[in-house]
């Protein structure tokens, strides 16, 4: 903390050095006729400054024993409370009022010290004397209590002893509340200011395709992003605008996503893609008599028609209104996997395709057995798709902002589940993992009568109704499959070359539990037991844009981009399993093996399209309903390479015999239990000494209808394949990424076939 004595004024800034308080006097500079004092004050030491300046002003007198003027003596204990407050604020300096009167939210974050009730106590107390409003709801970390407060600066600077209390300080987010409830003319101000900072780059941009009611492109937060000629219908009939306002919503997430972010900002905001829309359905009944899965085939087909060779994304939110598949194909979730793989254009353009889980209903009450009520919930169709990239919802929203909410709480923890998203866990355990990621969702508010949907703990986007407002309130899996096309968009634009079989794998790789995911699922004994049922509430948790697109130092990531033929058909013998890959893999084996016993992460996401057949009835086993399945192993240390061909080979052999027992590998994550679907994400962990051994790893078919039904004639088709491999090394100052680079740049890759005998 930095003294400063006005002109002409001497200070005893020696004084204000205390031993027994920990108040250590830095260093002291004279310039012209001022005096320039540092000093360093611990947590809760700013009382004892201010009593000394206190001490020091009674003390000064003239030379007839008469008090001195003291007033700029007394406007530098202000100054004082000014600057402390200024260095407990942590946020960007841009975010802190310059009018010392301007009343906002504020996040005030609490030390822990010793009774952590108390220091709460304490600190409210403080705060009502300066008429200070602190909310109720409190959020608890092991070494902080935080919780929002509604004052100006100059009230938090009215009080040393309440800056004392205080370890850090914030601008608390802005809600969707607080621009929901701006009148018209205000939203429409707040708009314009937006559009100020926009910058869109118009070069190789990908589209999202909003498969939905319809959107409203007049919006002026849509209208940069989209012109009539990609407005779609299904029904050549109908309008091609919302009328319900969903379409709309959509769209608004899918180009900004949540809204009071960009809003809040004061930057410049990029935007590098646009969308489309196709209307699927206007209002209950429309399309009566007419397959959900014929009505998404339209509706894929329409934008590609017109322009065929754009890179796009498809966002569908709409889905049944319960659960009854358990992970089942339906005929819906089975046309989405067609689509997906362009079964019917022969896998030429394959397509990458977002729907969303499915909510748990409109019964707000029965949510009070949250998350037990989610996990009984089961995600609906079309979201068993093994080729869509089904989307779930968490939430980061805990700040409840309404005047009149004061007796709701949050009902999701921050970073927990959404308290609206489905779940897989009653799924057979053979089914896909589903969700395999989460976007935010939402939260709901809580008190002794039941759950509510509070504008607060919702995502803000654009309304459909221009003339009454630009900005309203969503939420759910829908609002989360939007979050989840823009963050797809976003890696097109930096990657426009990328395979759909890598941009969905990237998202998943990309993806983290939350803490507060891990508390909340702990169901089992064993970390894999926990592991399984976590994914199948949360899949693979959040994905991260900036683990997506770049390496870092201390972590790389690998894409491989690759096709081989599963199964062949040799003469005078039924078709039997043909190729594997064996990837070479380019560890810094040098750095991993210096390292020793420090711990490292590998990450391996393998991701490739099946082609549906779900026309089995009447064929047993569970490889009907795939064309194929792949399979991916790591060589372990101490074995060579001819003893990991032969060891995949056999296993190969066994899933052929359905006999598999393979001798399990430790340190995975999910070991075996990640070969469901047709995206498979497993972590390992263990020795940099270990992983510099592990410099290999397979691709390998496992049994698929292409095979087992050889009058189909499928036999002989290729399938390709996207793998992302990454090793990081976070706690550790290594750089990894400069020496891979140095040593190779593209995977060796070797084509082997299956020993059958």
């Amino acid at each position: 903390m930095a003294f400063e004595s006005f002109p002409g004024i001497e200070m005893a800034v020696e004084s204000l050095a205390d031993a027994k308080q920990g108040i250590e006097l830095l260093n002291i500079r004279h310039s012209e006729n001022q005096v320039f004092a540092t000093i360093f004050v611990p947590d809760g030491k700013l009382t004892v400054i201010e009593k000394k300046l206190q001490a020091y002003l009674s003390y000064k007198q003239d030379k007839n024993s008469n008090p001195l003027d003291n007033r700029k003596l007394i406007d530098a204990i202000q100054s004082l409370r000014t600057a402390a407050l200024d260095s407990l604020w942590t946020d960007d300096g841009n975010q802190l009022p310059v009018d010392l009167n301007e009343i906002f939210w504020w996040e005030v974050w609490l030390p822990v010290r010793g009774d952590r009730q108390a220091v709460i106590h304490d600190f409210k107390l403080l705060a009502k004397g300066a008429n200070i409003h602190v909310t109720e709801h409190v959020l608890e970390f092991p070494e902080r209590s935080v919780f929002l407060a509604k004052g100006a600066r100059k009230q938090f600077a009215s009080s040393t002893l309440l800056l004392s209390k205080i370890s850090e300080l914030r601008r608390a987010k802005e809600t969707a509340a607080f621009f929901d409830n701006l009148s018209p003319e205000e939203q429409f101000e707040w708009t314009d200011n937006l559009l100020s900072r926009l910058q869109i780059n118009n070069k190789n941009l990908p589209y999202i395709c909003i498969l939905d009611s319809g959107a409203n492109i007049g919006h002026p937060l849509i209208a940069p992003f989209i012109t009539q000629t990609d407005q779609f219908t299904v029904n050549p009939g109908w309008d091609p605008t919302d009328d319900n306002g969903h379409g709309t919503g959509m769209m608004g997430l899918a180009v900004w996503g949540d809204l009071t972010e960009p809003l809040s900002s004061t930057g410049q905001v990029c935007v590098n893609h646009r969308v489309e829309s196709v209307k699927l359905l206007r209002n209950s009944g429309d399309n009566e008599g007419k397959h959900h899965g014929i009505i998404t085939s339209d509706g894929v087909s329409l934008p590609e028609i017109a322009n065929h060779a754009r890179t796009r994304i498809f966002a569908m939110a709409l889905s049944s209104t319960d659960g009854r598949d358990r992970g089942r194909p339906s005929a819906w979730s089975s046309t989405v996997d067609s689509l997906a793989a362009d079964y019917l254009g022969d896998n030429q353009n394959p397509r990458l395709i977002l729907v969303c889980a499915g909510n748990t209903g409109d019964n707000l009450t029965a949510l009070r057995d949250y998350p037990t009520y989610n996990e009984l919930q089961d995600i609906h169709d079309p979201g068993q798709s093994w080729n869509a990239l089904t989307v779930g919802g968490y939430t980061q929203k805990n700040n409840i902002a309404e005047d009149d909410a004061s007796a709701y709480s949050p009902l999701a923890p921050s970073g927990g589940l959404s308290p609206y998203s489905t779940t897989s866990v009653s799924w057979a355990k053979s089914m896909p993992i589903k969700p395999e990621i989460v976007f935010e969702g939402g939260n709901v508010g809580i008190d002794e009568y039941g759950c509510a949907g509070l504008p607060s703990l919702k995502l803000l986007t654009t309304h459909h109704n221009l003339t009454e407002r630009h900005f309203t309130t969503f939420e759910a899996t829908s609002a989360a499959t939007a979050l989840a096309s823009k963050f797809a968009a976003e890696i097109y634009a930096q990657y426009p070359s990328l395979w759909p079989e890598t941009v969905r794998a990237l998202i998943v790789h990309s993806a983290q539990w939350t803490e507060a995911m891990r508390q909340q699922f702990t169901y089992g004994t064993t970390d894999l037991q926990k592991a399984k049922h976590l994914v199948r509430c949360v899949g693979f948790g959040v994905p991260i844009l900036e683990k997506a697109l770049w390496s870092m130092n201390n972590s790389l990531a690998l894409i491989v981009e690759d096709e081989l033929q599963p199964y062949e058909n040799r003469k005078g013998k039924q078709p039997s399993t043909r190729d594997m890959h064996l990837h070479d893999l380019p560890w810094p084996k040098d750095s991993l093996e210096a390292l020793g016993a420090a711990q490292v992460e590998m990450t391996v996401t393998l991701s490739y399209f099946i082609e549906p057949n779900p026309s089995s009835r009447n064929v047993s086993g569970k490889y009907s309903y795939p064309s194929h399945q792949l399979r991916f192993d790591v060589k372990r240390p101490l074995e060579t390479t001819r003893e990991f061909r032969g060891r995949i080979s056999r296993y190969a052999r066994d899933e052929e015999e359905g006999t598999t027992k393979a001798p399990k590998d430790p340190n995975w994550m999910l070991g075996d239990f990640r070969h469901k679907g047709s995206i498979h994400k497993d972590v390992w962990t263990g020795s940099a000494a270990a992983l510099a051994e592990r410099g290999q790893i397979a691709v390998y078919p496992a049994m698929g209808w292409w095979r087992t039904r050889t009058k189909l004639q499928k036999w002989n088709k290729k399938a390709r394949y996207s793998l992302v491999i990454s090793i990081s090394a976070p706690e550790i100052d290594v750089d990894l990424y400069t020496e891979i680079i140095n040593k190779i740049e593209t995977p060796a890759t070797i084509t082997t076939k299956i020993q059958t005998s």
